[in-house]
């Protein structure tokens, strides 16, 4: 599952995060559908990193793999 996620990071969530000045690390993906992440650049410490988690992060791996049950920020 990890290329996958790392995948859908790659192609969608990256470039507007970048768009930011932010990015995102994959730390986890795991066989029980949880994800863990970092978000690096701009968006580590930004006061909307938890809605930027949900709403982008989250949203973009949920829609693309629903086996995934949820997303954590680490």
């Amino acid at each position: 599952m990890r290329e996958e996620v790392e995948k859908v990071l790659a192609e969608e969530v990256r470039p507007m995060l970048a768009m930011h000045g932010g990015s995102v690390d994959l730390i986890e993906a795991s066989a029980d559908g949880t994800v863990k992440v970092r978000l690096t650049g701009g968006c580590a410490g930004c006061p909307s990193a938890q809605m930027t988690l949900v709403s982008v992060v989250e949203s973009a791996i949920r829609s693309k793999l629903p086996q995934v049950k949820r997303v954590e920020l680490v």
